[in-house]
């Protein structure tokens, strides 16, 4: 699913079109929040365009975690082009199965990658955990629309044999994991398609 094609359309797509309307929305409330000097942890960052939205905006350094290296060459081309590449890392980290080899950051994003993981409660409470300040992360809708959009997908894949799954996951409950942890919700933008939580930590409130 997540190949050597796909980095490069999406690649593609940013030199184009920049930050797609949620991702944007993402960084600007970070930013909104105050960014100047924070590290940034995105986790499963594709090729990095958040990031490197967030270091042009005054972020200090950043981190990115795959569970795939299909990225990096993309990802690099596009650091390189903006002068970023020494304050950018990454790495093949599964955070939510072995959360101690990433250290703490400032600010850790998700875009599009908790529908992704089956075990949210698992993700989400790694997220939390290492989210100094804050944790902002989006996800789609849970509603009839969405639950058969993702039985159908399931069928599909299965149907040319791939075994990548997409997950409605309950939004109360995925805000309930990371408020668990320590974060308060100071941000919810509902669209109709992808919507976002922003959280801060309690102890900076």
């Amino acid at each position: 699913m997540f190949g050597p094609r796909f980095a490069r359309h999406l690649a593609s797509r940013y030199r184009k079109r920049g930050l797609d309307s949620i991702a944007a929305r993402m960084v600007a409330y970070i930013v909104d929040r105050g960014l100047r000097g924070a590290s940034i942890l995105e986790i499963g960052g594709g090729v990095g365009d958040i990031q490197l939205e967030l270091l042009g905006q005054g972020a200090s350094r950043t981190t990115n975690l795959e569970l795939v290296d299909a990225y990096d060459t993309d990802a690099t081309e596009l650091a390189e082009t903006a002068g970023m590449r020494d304050r950018m890392t990454r790495r093949q980290v599964d955070i939510a199965a072995t959360p101690d080899e990433v250290e703490a950051h400032d600010i850790v994003v998700l875009h599009r990658v908790v529908c992704c993981y089956p075990d949210y409660e698992r993700l989400l409470t790694a997220a939390a955990d290492h989210a100094q300040r804050l944790l902002v992360f989006s996800h789609p809708p849970r509603n009839w629309l969405t639950r058969t959009f993702t039985r159908l997908q399931h069928v599909g894949f299965r149907l040319i044999g791939k075994s990548f799954q997409i997950f409605a996951h309950p939004p109360a409950a995925m805000v309930a994991v990371a408020e668990g942890r320590g974060m308060r919700t100071d941000y919810t933008h509902r669209g109709p398609v992808w919507q976002i939580v922003g959280l801060t930590r309690a102890s900076q409130l």
